[in-house]
């Protein structure tokens, strides 16, 4: 283990400070039990990461025995452990419309009532009088995302503007019940209307978005990074490791999907394996990185969490991790430095391939 210093840095204009690196807590009461939970929580603050990242809907997979799992848990944590709370910014998030999970919501909106039920229900699991950072999981309105890459008008079935769901996050706001909000699996245009609609109403203005970006999918930087840069809004990454396609634990097997290993997270995501990590064509990228990992004495994590760690457009790069080892060696990569043959044999690659994981 290394002493890692992590400086704090500013989350958009919220006034809001965080560690570079989060902790994701989606393993947590599906992959990881309450026990290990909370070991790694109490790791991961006495390493300096207190920013945590959770959801109404985890753990997942997503089912409906083990809805709000995750909050729970880390309310138990809060709970068996005083102050806690007050160390951690913690960031949870309001499910978008139902996705075939109708144990979070009825029905295919997401309406202003709903935001606040979800909020109220948010912080009964998590023992906690305020949400640091609340975010939009995945928009109201029709985007293509999670694999699909095409925007389709056609499937437009939206019913609640943005300027409704800005009220009612606003509402919890003014009620002390959050302090700051955010969105996640957004597009440039749906950032720039929260927050030129936040400007002109007088309404809360999204501090960050929370999208996937790592080796196999850059897809951010096709002009995502520009609309956030200029808005002044963060970027909060997920999958840094594509699902476990980039630390090389599925570079032996078939070339036509991950050959995952047993207990592998991919192995237990059946949508996933038919979505953007699943692709074969993501598995053979996945493999020339961490063939260009090792070439240049580094491993497969280490190189794609620098990548990460070290981008200008990335404020904060969100872990996700099943043991208290695999959260030590994650932090550990942080402020390994990438020479300029390894970024350049990156863009190579990338150059060859695009964004297979997008």
């Amino acid at each position: 283990m290394q002493e890692i210093e992590l400086r704090k840095v500013p989350l958009g204009q919220s006034g809001l400070h965080v560690t570079p690196i989060c902790l994701g807590t989606m393993t947590f009461g599906e992959q990881v039990d309450e026990a290990t939970s909370h070991r790694i929580l109490s790791r991961s603050l006495e390493r300096g990461v207190d920013f945590l990242d959770t959801a109404e809907m985890y753990s997942v997979p997503a089912r409906k025995e083990t809805f709000g799992a995750t909050e729970t848990i880390i309310g138990n944590w809060f709970a068996a452990n005083p102050g806690a709370r007050q160390k951690v910014t913690l960031a949870s998030k309001v499910a978008g419309p139902s996705r075939g999970m109708p144990w979070v919501r009825e029905g295919k909106g997401m309406a202003p009532a709903d935001i606040v039920a979800s909020c109220h229900a948010s912080l009964k699991r998590l023992k906690t009088d305020v949400i640091d950072l609340y975010q939009i999981h995945w928009p109201e309105r029709h985007v293509p995302l999670f694999g699909n890459i095409y925007y389709d008008p056609a499937k437009e079935t939206s019913t609640t503007p943005i300027h409704a769901q800005l009220e009612a996050l606003a509402g919890l706001v003014q009620a002390g019940k959050v302090r700051h909000i955010g969105l996640s699996n957004e597009t440039p245009w749906g950032v720039h209307e929260f927050v030129r609609l936040a400007e002109q109403h007088n309404l809360p203005r999204v501090a960050s978005v929370q999208n996937a970006f790592n080796l196999v999918n850059r897809a951010h930087e096709n002009g995502m990074d520009e609309a956030m840069h200029r808005l002044d809004v963060s970027l909060l990454v997920y999958s840094p490791l594509a699902f476990g396609l980039l630390t090389g634990k599925y570079d032996q097997g078939g070339t036509e999907g991950p050959d995952a290993p047993k207990g592998a997270r991919i192995s237990s995501y059946e949508s996933v394996r038919k979505q953007r990590w699943g692709r074969p064509d993501a598995l053979r990228a996945a493999r020339r990185y961490n063939q260009l990992a090792r070439d240049n004495g580094l491993t497969p994590t280490q190189m794609a969490l620098a990548y990460c760690y070290t981008k200008w457009h990335v404020t904060s790069t969100i872990l996700g991790v099943t043991t208290v080892a695999q959260l030590d060696e994650d932090i550990d990569a942080f402020g390994t430095t990438l020479s300029a043959d390894v970024l350049a044999g990156i863009d190579k690659i990338r150059w060859e391939i695009r964004d297979p994981a997008m």
